[in-house]
């Protein structure tokens, strides 16, 4: 029987022990040993992973953002829309391209005061007489949200976009 035992503990020492891995959310841990090392930190986890946890909220940034979207379902015919709509959209000067047009509008009011539709940005430029096609507006909102300069989702009326929050320097952002 101790010629088995003894077989065994060669057998992890030249395996090099054994491993049992965990992820807590963003986390992992690791824990190395003997099999039989191993399996009595695994019966001392729940509070392992309580003190693991602690020591991780430090780490951890405190902001938590809930976000609530209400979207209204568009018009069934954008053209019959009264002239009077245009007033509600925000006045912008004229951009360079249609990048800017699209930050510029987000960055106002009418912008941050909920995220806006593709359609709802197309409307808004037309309302200041910047004139985009459909395609360039969808190729640069994807664009925009690749670069991580916009944050998009899905609802149940289609994409919506807002500007996304700008990182405090030092944090870790790529730099602007």
């Amino acid at each position: 029987m101790s010629q088995k035992k003894n077989e065994q503990q060669n057998t992890e020492e030249n395996n090099g022990g054994f491993t049992f891995r965990i992820k807590l959310g963003d986390y992992e841990v690791e824990i190395k040993g003997t099999h039989e090392e191993v399996t009595k930190t695994i019966q001392n986890l729940p509070d392992l992973v309580a003190s693991i946890q602690k020591a991780f909220e430090v780490a951890k940034p405190k902001t938590v953002t809930t976000l609530t979207v209400k979207t209204e379902p568009p018009a069934v015919s954008v053209q019959t829309a009264p002239k009077t709509d245009a007033q509600a959209y925000p006045k912008v000067r004229s951009a360079a391209n249609c990048e800017e047009a699209i930050l510029k509008l987000l960055e106002t009011d009418w912008g941050k005061w909920r995220p806006r539709t593709m359609e709802e940005l197309q409307e808004a430029m037309k309302a200041n007489n910047i004139k985009y096609t459909k395609r360039d507006l969808a190729g640069t909102l994807d664009a925009l949200a690749g670069k991580g300069m916009v944050r998009r989702w899905s609802t149940n009326t289609g994409f919506v976009y807002i500007l996304a929050e700008k990182k405090p320097p030092g944090h870790g952002g790529e730099k602007a």
